[in-house]
């Protein structure tokens, strides 16, 4: 046994595993003295624990002596190994694995080397230096080419610069093997949206619209020019007005770009209330 590698029982679990976990990742390997598999996982995880330097801990649980640990944790065959992170079980796995699957699955755990970065044009942006969070975006993506939310963020800061074709390269590679789908499906559909505004005068186009109420083209210019105002009520009335008049007009234009809103406001809950009123009416209006 050494520094990163300790007997766990009930008594100290939640000091040496979920508080613990709070600064470093945590394993915690249930086992028996009765349990073959046990004996051939234990060694490849105490080995890897020493190999880590402490990047995680692991806490060897005898499941015959701590029972209880055994139950609240669900552990319904042995050997069981539980990760804990930030004091919350995140991930698990049953059975002897080989070394290599057992060395993904630590390092699935560990914090990104891009993350700080990250952290850092997150702010960055937030003060409105995009140039400056991009840069930083694609520095992360070098430490860490795979990391999908750097991807994702550099396709949004693409977007705020207008780099339209830079942030739908990375959004098409990640469309079909992305974990976050929605948030791939939200920034497609914002990019359609910059993509179709005009940068007509808001003005001009109520104009147009007061003139003649049948300018479906000036409905439509308007609308994405107030979605890109984020004035997504008026934006979505403009659109069902147009679905009223000709639902057909322009190829389903208006009903396609409702869609595109919908998806692009999905999930922020500030919006919930929103899109169920617009999705009712949208239906209401088709039928």
């Amino acid at each position: 046994m050494n520094t990163f590698s300790l007997d766990v029982g009930v008594s100290d679990f939640q000091e040496k595993v979920i508080d613990a976990s709070r600064h470093t990742p945590v394993l915690a390997d249930f086992w028996a003295e009765w349990c073959a598999p046990c004996r051939v996982l234990k060694p490849i995880l105490e080995k890897l624990a020493t190999e880590y330097g402490g990047r995680f801990i692991l806490a060897k649980v005898n499941s015959d002596q701590n029972q209880e640990l055994a139950a609240r944790y669900g552990v319904r065959s042995i050997p069981s190994v539980k990760a804990f992170v930030n004091g919350e079980m995140v991930k698990e796995f049953t059975g002897a694995l080989p070394e290599a699957q057992i060395r993904t699955f630590v390092d699935s755990l560990m914090p990104s080397p891009a993350e700080p970065l990250r952290i850092a044009a997150l702010e960055a942006r937030a003060k409105g230096e995009t140039e400056v969070a991009c840069s930083l975006l694609q520095d992360a993506l070098q430490l860490d080419p795979a990391n999908e939310t750097v991807q994702l963020d550099l396709a949004e800061i693409h977007i705020d610069m207008r780099n339209m074709d830079a942030a739908a390269v990375v959004l098409d590679t990640l469309e079909h093997q992305a974990r976050d789908t929605s948030r791939v499906r939200a920034l497609k559909a914002r990019l359609k949206l910059v993509n179709a505004g005009t940068g007509a005068d808001p003005t001009a186009l109520k104009a147009r619209i007061e003139a003649n109420a049948g300018d479906l083209d000036a409905r439509l210019q308007l609308a994405n020019t107030l979605a890109l105002a984020h004035d997504y009520r008026p934006a979505l009335e403009q659109l069902l007005e147009i679905v009223r008049r000709e639902r057909k007009w322009q190829d389903d234009a208006a009903r396609k770009t409702m869609l595109d809103l919908f998806t692009l406001l999905d999930g922020d809950p500030q919006y919930e209330g929103l899109v169920r009123e617009f999705r009712i009416l949208l239906a209401r209006t088709l039928n």
